[in-house]
């Protein structure tokens, strides 16, 4: 592998500027996810005030409708006695484009912050998983010795725990405590609980992963070099194995987004994850399972939620596999000329 501790930025452009031109489905995936980004935080406003309005008379559970159902005075505060602001009259003439809970909500307006609340578990675990696994595996395998076995068998241990358990224990130490520090608001304790608790083994295989590659990369001759000039471990550390560590932690990063975000949608789906009224893809998608029977089919309040969900984890995959292809020293797409 090159070293690139000079230019590695401009190394890991003309990377991804590689992948994109090899991998059109990546970057297609890149507009898809940039496009809901952009379609949720614009929104964000109106969603925050609106996601968890009801109108249970107008619209229990209201299919999707091209014509609002539900009076704009609704959705307005009690203090106002007209709506002149034409965003907010447009915002609410599609909100029941997507249909309405068995709440009376605008489904639409709760799958926007939803998606945003997922996307910030994914993010927030990947982040964790970087720091966390790039520190240990690079002291891991850098040092060696009883460093390497400690770390290691710390890092089987915590594999060989049930993580339903983990999140458990971790929901039932944490709930008090962040519920009295957030100021007796739940459901912020709540999401700061599937954080930890989703990074806290987010990291174990990135340490694994970024483990083999300083192994390897310890016996180039770049890393020979610096070590017969004087250089010490974090010195070499610093300037010429993180640089080499940017395709795998990239890569690794946007993988582990997508499964972040489904381990999410599981704990959430099973109740022990994030709590009504806050949105996520999973709670609506559990939600819907329990709207859906035999006798009568309220269809849109799960397909819309899973439907989204599956293309969330699809694009974020495809752009995990680009980046992947592109940074493989073995594949042609990475082969610097």
């Amino acid at each position: 592998m090159p070293e690139l501790s000079g230019n590695c930025e401009q190394t890991f452009r003309w990377a991804l500027r590689r992948a994109l031109r090899r991998h059109p489905l990546a970057f297609c995936s890149g507009l898809v996810l940039v496009v809901l980004l952009i379609l949720s935080v614009s929104t964000l406003p109106l969603s925050v005030e609106w996601y968890n309005v009801q109108e249970l008379q107008a619209a229990v559970r209201h299919a999707p409708s091209i014509e609002p159902v539900i009076p704009l005075s609704q959705y307005t505060s009690a203090s106002e006695t007209e709506v002149t602001d034409g965003i907010v009259a447009s915002a609410h003439g599609v909100s029941s484009w997507l249909g309405h809970d068995d709440l009376g909500r605008s489904l639409l307006y709760r799958l926007l912050p939803a998606f945003l609340v997922s996307l910030a578990v994914g993010l927030a675990a990947a982040m964790m998983a970087v720091v966390i696994g790039t520190a240990v595996g690079s002291v891991a395998a850098l040092f060696g010795g009883r460093v390497d076995m400690v770390l290691m068998r710390i890092v089987d241990i915590l594999y060989g725990l049930p993580y339903i358990l983990m999140v458990i224990l971790l929901k039932i130490a944490l709930t008090g405590p962040l519920t009295a520090l957030f100021g007796g608001r739940s459901k912020y304790a709540d999401v700061v609980i599937l954080f930890v608790a989703i990074g806290g083994v987010s990291w174990l295989t990135m340490a694994r992963v970024i483990r083999g590659q300083v192994l390897s990369l310890r016996q180039q001759p770049f890393v020979e070099a610096a070590r017969a000039s004087g250089a010490g471990p974090w010195y070499i550390l610093r300037r010429h194995l993180l640089p080499n560590l940017i395709g795998p932690i990239a890569v690794y990063a946007t993988l582990v987004v997508p499964q972040a975000i489904l381990q999410e949608s599981f704990l959430s789906f099973l109740g022990v994850g994030i709590q009504q009224p806050v949105p996520s893809l999973g709670r609506l998608a559990a939600d819907g399972v329990e709207a859906v029977n035999t006798f009568v089919g309220f269809w849109w309040l799960l397909a819309f939620p899973c439907g989204l969900l599956i293309v969330t984890l699809l694009a974020l995959n495809f752009m995990g596999d680009g980046l992947r292809n592109a940074f493989d020293p073995k594949s042609s797409a990475a082969t610097l000329v």
